[in-house]
């Protein structure tokens, strides 16, 4: 982007963010299905499930925990950009000197801040719950760098529906395949424990070396290859979501 669309796109995300500002129920209604399944699964299902790792269940459970958080908080991007359509927002913006690309940004920008300090907030209630890692600084980063591309990719996904949906409801409905994708990982109990073809799927989808590897960096193991299958399936989903939303969005305004 130039220095004319960078300007134009961080004063459309001050405004997207201080929507959310107005409203924060947003962010904690967004954290509040992953923070109740953390504690179905601690302290319902946690003592049942046997993961033949050295970890506490907490330990183990919070890297899908944070993708499902994600998933969740992804649904009101494409619900905000549907209502921008809707009232003619971008139609306006066409005739304002503003770059094309920069209310789409907006919104991309606004929902991974308010997907990380959701993850925030998840990750505070993990602690309270007993989650411990003696992951160091480096791992950290890491950490947050798969966080972020996985928003980044997932949110572009959003702003698909979002310009293309007819409905509100519609608009946000995508999102529920992404939550319950991680259900069919290494989430919340090992592959191998799954019958023959669920453990096959679990194994070959995209959350499932993302939860691996995230899992490892936080407990101080190696990742080993789970990690290129990870990257390689974050930036493929981002690449091709990136493209079909400039398709779509150059077809709804011409």
């Amino acid at each position: 982007m130039t220095s004319h669309a960078l300007s134009d796109t961080g004063v459309l995300t001050g405004r997207s963010l201080r929507h959310i500002l107005r409203s924060p129920d947003t962010i904690m209604t967004t954290a509040v299905t992953p923070i109740a399944l953390m504690l179905l699964f601690t302290f319902v299902f946690g003592g049942a499930i046997q993961t033949g790792a050295e970890t506490s269940y907490i330990d183990y459970l919070l890297p899908g925990i944070l993708l499902i958080t994600i998933a969740s908080g992804i649904a009101y991007t494409a619900y905000r950009l549907f209502l921008d359509m809707q009232g003619g927002i971008f139609s306006r913006f066409q005739s304002m000197p503003i770059a094309r690309s920069a209310a789409l940004w907006a919104h991309v920008l606004t929902s991974l801040v308010a997907n990380l300090v959701s993850v925030a907030l998840v990750i505070g209630v993990a602690l309270l719950l007993g989650f411990r890692t003696g992951a160091s600084v480096g791992a950290w980063l890491a950490v947050a760098g798969i966080l972020v591309l996985f928003t980044l990719a997932l949110t572009w996904i959003a702003v698909i529906a979002g310009l293309a949906a007819r409905t509100i409801d519609g608009a946000s409905a995508f999102s529920y395949p992404l939550i319950f994708l991680p259900f069919i990982s290494s989430a919340f109990v090992p592959t191998s424990s799954m019958p023959g073809p669920v453990a096959w799927f679990a194994e070959h989808q995209p959350v499932t070396p993302i939860v691996n590897t995230l899992r490892a960096l936080l407990a101080q193991q190696p990742v080993g290859g789970q990690i290129w299958t990870a990257l390689a399936w974050m930036a493929g989903i981002l690449v091709v979501a990136y493209a079909a939303a400039l398709a779509v969005y150059r077809r709804k305004l011409g």
